[in-house]
This record gives C-alpha cells, sequence and structure tokens, in this order.
C-alpha cells in the first residue's frame, strides 16, 4: 500500500471519474486504474462500481476512502510540521536554568543550537525566584525549575508545564560507609552533616523535612558543584537533590558519587519543568525547543 494509491482513491470519489481524477493527479488514466486495481486486490474488496454514469464508491469503498482521508490529512500536518520547523529563518529564545539539572538536557541544548545556528539564544544559570523574577521583568522568554506546588500557588500569573517527574534521593561519595545502603531512612541521614545546591526547592524541602523529622546539620548551600563533590569526600558528609539533577554527572557515571534511595513514606510529587509569561504568545522558537527538551528528556528517562 502507497501513499499514492490513497490519493487516487480520494481523487477518483471527488470527481466521480478516473480521467478527470488523472487530469487532477497529473498522471495517465492507466496509472490511475491499475493503482486503484492493485490496492483492491491487496485489500482483497472492490472499492467502486464503474458504469457509464461515472465511478461510484461501493459501501465498503466508503468506510477505506474516509480512512485514506484521514491518513493523507495527517501526513500533510506531518509535512507542514517539519516545513515550520525547517523555514525558521530567525528568532530569539532567552532560557534561563537552574543548576542542578544542567547537565541533563546540556547535549539537547548543543543540539538545538546546531540545528538551529539562525535562533539568538541566551543561556544563563540563575536560582528559581530570581528567574521567575525576569520573566516578568521580560528580561528572560523560558526558564527551567522544578515545579512543586507551594511554589506554582506561590506565584501566580504564569504558565507552567511538565518535562519530567523526579524524586529526592541522597547522594554520597563511594568511599562513604553509606555507599553500601540500598535506601536510608530521615533518621539515619540526620546523623549525617549536608551540603546541597542553593535552590529554592531543596532549601524548602529541608524546612519541611526539618519541621517533620528534626534539625540539620548544615554545614553550606552553594550553586558550586566542585565545593560539593570536594566537600563529599569526608565520610560523614552527604547531599540530597533530585534524582534526574545527578542522572549525567560524570561522578556518578564512573561510580565516584553513588544515589542512595530516600525511604520516605507518601513523598510529594515534583517534576523538572518550564515556566513563562501566561500573557504572551509562545514564539516558534520556543515551541521549537519545548518539543524537543521532551522528546529528548522522555526518551533518554
Amino acid at each position: 500500500m502507497h501513499l499514492e494509491q490513497l490519493e487516487c482513491i480520494i481523487e477518483v470519489a471527488k470527481t466521480g471519474s478516473l480521467t478527470n481524477a488523472a487530469q487532477n493527479l497529473h498522471i495517465t488514466l492507466s496509472a490511475v486504474s491499475q493503482s486503484i486495481s492493485n490496492l483492491e486486490a491487496e485489500l482483497g474488496l472492490t472499492l467502486f462500481t464503474r458504469s457509464r454514469q461515472g465511478t461510484v464508491p461501493t459501501a465498503e469503498g466508503e468506510v477505506i476512502i474516509k480512512k485514506a482521508f484521514e491518513i493523507i490529512s495527517k501526513v500533510q500536518e506531518l509535512k507542514d510540521q517539519a516545513s515550520d520547523f525547517s523555514d525558521t529563518q530567525s528568532g530569539q529564545l532567552r532560557l534561563a536554568t537552574i543548576p542542578g539539572p544542567l547537565s541533563l538536557y546540556l547535549d539537547t541544548l548543543i543540539q538545538f543550537k546546531t540545528a538551529y545556528p539562525q535562533i539568538k539564544m541566551e543561556i544563563s544559570e540563575k536560582g528559581t525566584q530570581e528567574i521567575i523574577d525576569d520573566i516578568r521583568k521580560n528580561k528572560v522568554d523560558l526558564g527551567l525549575i522544578i515545579l512543586f506546588e507551594h511554589l506554582i500557588q506561590k506565584n501566580i500569573r504564569l504558565t507552567y508545564g511538565r518535562l519530567l517527574k523526579g524524586r529526592m534521593v541522597v547522594c554520597v561519595s563511594r568511599k562513604s560507609p553509606l555507599a553500601l545502603l540500598r535506601s536510608i531512612t530521615p533518621q539515619e541521614l540526620l546523623a549525617q552533616s549536608f551540603v546541597f545546591f542553593n535552590d529554592d526547592y531543596i532549601k524548602w524541602y529541608m524546612e519541611q523535612f526539618q519541621q517533620k523529622y528534626g534539625r540539620a546539620n548544615i554545614l553550606f548551600t552553594t550553586n558550586n558543584q566542585d565545593a560539593i563533590f570536594r566537600a563529599l569526600q569526608e565520610e560523614n558528609i552527604v547531599t540530597i537533590g533530585l534524582d534526574f539533577s545527578f542522572a549525567k554527572l560524570p561522578q556518578v557515571v564512573k561510580g565516584d558519587l553513588v544515589i542512595i534511595e530516600l525511604d520516605i513514606p507518601h513523598p510529594e510529587s515534583v517534576y523538572l519543568g518550564w515556566v513563562r509569561a501566561e500573557e504572551t504568545r509562545f514564539s516558534k522558537a520556543e515551541t521549537i525547543f519545548i518539543q524537543k527538551l521532551s522528546y529528548e528528556l522522555q526518551k533518554n528517562k
């Protein structure tokens, strides 16, 4: 079965004539006739009744022709979408991201810029609230942040979208005695000292954690990865974060750092997501980037 055969039966049904269909499709009459005959043989159905009055679809043919029209319409949608992508001649995307998960989509950022060099792209690393403030001031088009209920309720008149679901985990050096554990309880965790990313969600999470389980010994917070990794070399120091923030870190991939599940009942749902101003239209550059990022994240999760 070929698309050309579907186009033939649709045109014959529209015109009621093999001759007129051939003229409209710019092919020979014999090509139209042969195309329909081959399709009928393949399907084991008679699609048209031919007479002096014209060519009329059979009952079965009407059903098949309707399906053929749906298929051709979807193919045209696909072509139109591809055309939109390839015709992107210019544009701008001002993107801000929290530092933690950047390694997760760094390859996607590079691929996007390579595929669409005509789009001027600015990328900055900032904290969640700073990203939101910049979006409100029209300094940033699109932000990549951690989405959780408290944040969304606090910041209205913004539009949010989910990209990837995550869960809180603990990260330690492979030299730590904890590295042998598959999971760790809050009580066991409180016996350790903490360093973690200076991220709004993690800070909020730790406030809730301490209210529920007790005070934690927090040494420092920072957005300097090297400082965190150096601190983790001490046996009793841990960091926490969302699983996807650690996923592609070279230290985790090589096994120098180990991820441990956090044994907490009924954890809150949390997502890596995008945020933008509610009152503005999606630019073509934003639409393409979000579609590509969402596809890559789901493919590699």
